[in-house]
């Protein structure tokens, strides 16, 4: 059960129930977020953004938001984006590998493993190492990098709400959850 109250659609400004009503799919994130009616429908245009506009690689963004999800424990987010990350070709094996914290295994490419242990340097330290830095700019272009860098932002300010506010899992996706992620 939440933490905090979803709030009731009639107290809501019109633009935000407009907005709301329009969405393809009523999510408990949506709901919670609805809450901050300034910053709600810019929030969902970002991560709308991050979504559906990124140079960076979807299979690469999706491996990055599993990171995040994994590292600040974050369930809703999990089980959301396993189903994502299936659905862009990341595998049960990687899946699993970033379940359990395993972002140097063999499952994953070298590109691949850059871009994990960049998300979670960047969650540990806003300043990426010299080395680090060097490797990302062998690697992506200057739009890559930055969106790599937003989605690690965006997915950990939004695991903060989340986690904060208690959002309840969606039943659909309630099933990714093979373990807790804090073991």
């Amino acid at each position: 059960m939440a933490r905090l109250p979803y709030p009731e659609l009639q107290a809501l400004p019109e633009e935000v129930r407009t907005t709301l009503g329009q969405l393809p799919v009523q999510l408990n994130v949506f709901r919670m977020m609805a809450h901050a009616t300034t910053c709600f429908r810019p929030w969902l245009r970002l991560g709308t953004a991050i979504l559906n506009e990124l140079e960076l690689d979807p299979r690469l963004r999706e491996l990055v938001i599993l990171v995040v999800a994994r590292e600040t424990q974050c369930a809703y987010e999990w089980g959301q984006h396993v189903a994502l990350a299936r659905l862009v070709g990341v595998s049960e094996e990687q899946v699993r590998a970033i379940e359990e914290g395993k972002d140097q295994a063999a499952v994953f490419t070298p590109t691949e493993q850059l871009v994990l242990t960049t998300a979670k340097a960047l969650l540990a330290s806003p300043r990426l190492d010299d080395e680090q830095w060097n490797q990302l700019v062998g690697a992506f272009n200057p739009r890559q990098i930055v969106e790599l860098c937003l989605v690690v932002g965006f997915y950990s300010m939004l695991a903060r709400v989340l986690e904060t506010t208690g959002v309840d899992l969606d039943a659909p996706f309630a099933q990714a959850l093979s373990r807790p992620l804090d073991s």
